[in-house]
């Protein structure tokens, strides 16, 4: 099973971009675990991550996260995909990160 882990500053609007991507991972039929969590928790909740992404609002903070989660592919979401709250577009980037 991949964990995809979605990072932002709150944790919120992101929520709803994990719902989405959920709905495309099962139609997939990708077994896979998709979290939404803040920015501050990434130690914590993403360093055994298959991948990360990070909201657009963040995309600075990708160096102090890959410094939290060593190892772990990390990338931010396009700022139309987030937008559009695209959850195909989202795990697209993810699947293709984890090389899927």
């Amino acid at each position: 099973m991949k964990k995809i882990i979605l990072l932002c500053a709150g944790g919120m609007s992101t929520s709803m971009l994990v719902k989405k991507m959920q709905e495309e991972a099962a139609k997939d039929g990708l077994e896979c675990e998709i979290a939404a969590y803040p920015q501050a928790d990434a130690k914590d909740k993403a360093a055994d991550a298959d991948v990360i992404l990070l909201g657009p609002q963040i995309r600075f903070a990708k160096a102090k996260v890959a410094e939290a989660c060593p190892g772990v592919p990390i990338d931010a979401i396009d700022m139309k995909i987030y937008g559009r709250m695209d959850g195909r577009g989202a795990l697209d980037i993810a699947k293709k990160m984890m090389g899927i």
